[in-house]
């Protein structure tokens, strides 16, 4: 699957989610852009998934509309010793995936 991580998580992160072709906002020049349009962008590109810490995310923009899958991580803070435990929930999530559903990703 094309994955794109949001740009307040860590690019290592990218390395942990084997079997997927995973970029992040910053190395599509997409840093800064507003969610609406960070939204619209990557389904645009193909993208299929789209992973955020962005809580309010949801509740901000209608995302039953997206062609994206939207995968939100739950952690205490977006440092990568804290998200680490999420990956096999992510990864599970992955196959799964269906334009316009959100899933919270927890430990």
């Amino acid at each position: 699957m094309r994955v794109l991580l949001d740009e307040q998580l860590p690019r290592r992160l990218a390395r942990e989610l084997t079997g997927h072709e995973v970029r992040t906002v910053q190395q599509q020049g997409w840093a800064g852009l507003k969610n609406g349009e960070l939204l619209r962008r990557p389904a645009e590109a193909g993208y299929e998934v789209f992973i955020t810490a962005d809580q309010n995310l949801e509740f901000q923009h209608n995302l039953a509309r997206s062609s994206l899958f939207v995968l939100v991580l739950v952690a205490p803070c977006n440092a990568l010793e804290d998200l680490l435990p999420l990956v096999p929930s992510m990864l599970a999530e992955m196959p799964n995936a269906q334009a316009g559903r959100v899933v919270r990703a927890h430990p």
